[in-house]
Order: C-alpha cells, then sequence, then structure tokens
C-alpha cells in the first residue's frame, strides 16, 4: 500500500514522506478498508508540531477518519461485507491506501454519498453528536455559543443546536466566515478578530448568561467563558486551538497552561455550572459501543438531510502538505478531504 508518514516536525512542506508499506492485517472484530479518501483535523497541524500527547512516535502515519470499502474482515465480524462501502473513524492509520479499524467504527453508506461529506461524519461529525445529543440535553431557547463556529465541527453544532430550537452565537475570525455563519442560521455571529466575545454576549444577554458553550480553543477562553454561564449552564471543552507552535516552544506552552487559570469544582457548585471535557480517541478506545451509536446516528442525520457537512477543500494525496498549510492558516470551512 501507500502511505503518507509523519517523518518530522515543523512545516508542512518538510514533514510528510510517501512511502510503500506492507497492507496492515485486521484483527479479531476489525476490517480492513480500501481507502477512497481521508479527512483532516486540527489535531493532525498540532501532531505535525509536536503538541499532541496521543500521536504515534515518527515515522507515523496519521489520521482519524477514512472513506472507501471492505476489503477483508477479521474473525467474527459480521456486521459489514467485503465491497460496502464505509465512513470509518480510525485510531491513526488513515493517510493510507489501507486502513484498519475496529468494525464498530465503520459505518455503511450508500454509493452516491459525496466523499467530502461522508469524511466529515466519523470524527467531526461523531465529536459534535456526542457531545450535543448524546451527552447534552438542550431545549428550544437556550443560548449557545459556539467557537469556531464556521469549522468542521462547529458548523455542525450549529445545525444540531437549531434543530432543537436553540439561540446560536457563532465566533469566527473573518467577515466571510460570518456571512456562512449567518447562512446557516447562527443569530449572532461575532468576529472575534475584531470584537471581545465577552463584552459582545454581555451586551447581548445582559446578566441572563448562556445556557451552553462549546470550546475547541482552550485556554483564556475557557477561564473568560465561565463566566458567562448562567446557573444550570454546561461548557464543553474538546479541543486546544490556542495552542499554537513556534519559537521557545516549552515558554508558549507553559503559557498556555496558566492561561486556563486555576479550575476548581467549588466555584462550579456554588454557581450550578458544569464544566465537560470531549476526547473521541478515548471514547472509542473505552466505549466503542458509544461510539458506534454516535456513527450510525450522525449517519442517519445525514443521509435523511437533518445534517448537511460543508466541504472547504479537496486536494489530491499528492498535496497533503498544502491541505495542511490551508487547514493550519485558519482560512478553511467546514471539512477538508484528501483523496488517493
Amino acid at each position: 500500500m501507500r502511505a503518507i508518514y509523519l517523518v518530522k516536525t515543523g512545516a508542512a512542506g518538510e514533514a510528510f514522506e510517501e512511502r510503500e508499506a506492507a497492507d496492515p492485517v485486521p484483527g479479531a472484530g476489525e476490517v480492513r478498508i480500501a481507502v477512497d479518501a481521508f479527512g483532516l483535523n486540527y489535531a493532525d497541524v498540532s501532531a505535525r508540531h509536536g503538541l499532541y500527547q496521543d500521536a504515534p512516535p515518527m515515522p507515523s502515519v496519521l489520521g482519524y477518519e477514512v472513506v472507501g470499502r471492505v476489503d477483508e474482515l477479521g474473525a467474527g465480524v459480521t456486521s459489514l461485507a467485503k465491497g460496502q462501502r464505509v465512513a470509518a473513524l480510525t485510531r491513526f492509520g488513515g493517510y493510507a491506501t489501507r486502513a484498519v479499524t475496529d468494525a464498530r467504527a465503520a459505518v455503511a453508506i450508500p454509493d452516491d454519498l459525496d466523499v467530502g461529506v461522508a469524511a466529515a461524519l466519523p470524527t467531526q461529525g461523531c465529536t459534535a453528536y456526542y457531545m450535543a445529543v448524546d451527552s447534552l440535553n438542550m431545549h428550544a431557547g437556550d443560548h449557545v455559543l459556539v467557537h469556531a463556529a464556521a469549522g468542521g465541527v462547529g458548523t455542525l453544532l450549529v445545525q444540531l443546536c437549531k434543530q432543537r430550537g436553540c439561540v446560536v452565537y457563532g465566533t469566527a475570525g473573518s467577515p466571510s466566515k460570518l456571512e456562512l455563519l449567518r447562512e446557516i442560521g447562527v443569530d449572532h455571529p461575532i468576529n472575534y478578530s475584531a470584537t471581545d466575545f465577552v463584552a459582545e454576549i454581555e451586551r447581548l444577554r445582559g446578566s441572563e448568561g448562556l445556557d451552553v458553550i462549546f470550546d475547541s480553543i482552550g485556554g483564556s477562553y475557557v477561564r473568560r467563558g465561565l463566566k458567562l454561564l448562567a446557573a444550570g449552564g454546561k461548557m464543553v471543552c474538546f479541543g486546544a486551538a490556542s495552542h499554537e507552535a513556534g519559537s521557545l516552544q516549552l515558554l508558549r506552552s507553559v503559557k498556555f497552561l496558566a492561561s486556563w487559570g486555576v479550575l476548581h469544582p467549588v466555584p462550579l457548585l456554588m454557581r450550578s455550572r458544569s464544566l465537560m471535557g470531549v476526547n473521541m480517541l478515548r471514547i472509542s478506545d473505552q466505549r466503542p459501543d458509544v461510539l458506534a451509536r454516535c456513527m450510525r446516528g450522525v449517519v442517519e442525520l445525514a443521509l435523511t438531510g437533518k445534517l448537511n457537512p460543508i466541504v472547504g477543500g479537496r486536494f489530491p494525496a499528492s498535496q497533503i502538505a498544502a491541505a495542511h498549510d490551508l487547514l493550519e492558516s485558519r482560512r478553511s470551512t467546514g471539512k477538508i478531504v484528501v483523496e488517493w
């Protein structure tokens, strides 16, 4: 098979190398997929910079999701058949023409489902579904803030919140992204590059506060966002995009950790606020039944037209560096898909 290896940290143009590799062999309960395309996630960028602790040691094959056809079944697999087209979550190994995953992390999809839409479902779709549907019980009229609302997870969260009748506030960093937010139903788009999101929400809500915050930024955004929650409010943290790479990396990382402030359960208890962390790798490792439920749920929503992933970039595998650069630039919207 062909695989794209991460061979060094740093700039995307120097970090990857395409190589021949042995085809992986599925174990019991696993399937092997002949991969047509794979998706990018911001964790891939963090791994390329050496900032993602779950990434395997180099040289390694990144990649959390693939779209393709089952070409080998491990022992005991009866839920899928050879030749079926699937979207699947992978625990790394997705940047390759063959990938192995737990059969419960793969869901059959129709042949006519767009490859970019399909690639958006396993990681970003499941993350949004797990948070907004499986874990929280949002109600009509709830006031919900989605950070990075023009991104892959963000656009899906907005759609799920609007389906429940929520009033949605969304942050993004450019006028074009704000226009996209309006198109997908965000009631109050906020340009975080020009406006302080805390001040703007306080202006809009007064002392009423927010019911839910979805935060993929981390750091000071969490510390400051907690103060916006009303009694009974919930914050869900699922990323740390503000942890950026650069010179004096150790100092940057220490500063990032300090920016979160001191989080203690007593103030949460006294103010009746909740803080929840989400890492879908841990869910897939320890609760594959939950992952399977979310996979089925998000695919059903997409196939019935209730969830419409946005594909913001399509690249051939030979342009993996350009795909990474686009994602890292923060100019992209929705899902970036890479095709063999």
